[in-house]
């Protein structure tokens, strides 16, 4: 069982989505409080990011939001979260919040979501982050993406151990279980990178 304190969620910022994706992520949210693991997140205030921050702080868990100034200055910024971290840019922003995190989970989202997975599952094939990476495949959005990156263990893009970075859950509650029973990632992994 890992030990598991901190988890960082990636998730969407828009408010037009179903309902479902923001059902999930209040959940996970509270789930998260319910066993006393810190959410990190990128600390917007609307969309899935602000429903599993307000889930995780209504069950009394604590939530460290972490943002580039230049939001803070256009007040896209969650303003009720345990602790705001402002940072210079999207780099620092991604790097601190994986630093902080014992394990990622990715709900769904846009571009700015798909670009924190794909980074943090490549910072994991090159042995620069190690904890569990779970996609929480709600409405099974994630479909697509993961029948690209089989493909890509298929044509020999990754290797076949490359499809063991990542694990994939239907609900909050297998998420949150795959953290604490997915393996941690062999540091020999480096001898892999390439193909």
């Amino acid at each position: 069982m890992n030990n598991i304190n901190s988890v960082c969620v990636y998730s969407a910022s828009s408010t037009k989505i179903d309902q479902t994706y923001f059902n999930a992520a209040t959940k996970l949210g509270q789930l998260l409080a319910q066993k006393d693991i810190r959410l990190i997140n990128g600390a917007g205030s609307i969309g899935l990011m602000r429903a599993v921050a307000d889930g995780s702080l209504q069950a009394g868990g604590q939530v460290i939001g972490v943002i580039p100034r230049f939001m803070v200055e256009q007040n896209w910024h969650h303003k009720g979260l345990t602790k705001l971290v402002e940072v210079d840019s999207m780099h620092e922003r991604k790097k601190l919040m994986a630093d902080l995190s014992d394990g990622i989970i990715a709900l769904p989202g846009g571009c700015g979501t798909l670009e924190e997975l794909l980074e943090i599952i490549t910072w994991k094939q090159l042995g620069l982050y190690f904890n569990p990476i779970v996609i929480l495949n709600v409405n099974n959005f994630f479909d697509p993406l993961l029948a690209q990156l089989n493909e890509a263990v298929e044509q020999n893009f990754m290797r076949p151990q490359h499809a063991a970075i990542w694990s994939v859950a239907s609900t909050p509650e297998e998420a949150v279980n795959l953290l604490f029973t997915t393996p941690k990632w062999d540091k020999e992994i480096r001898k892999f990178a390439a193909i």
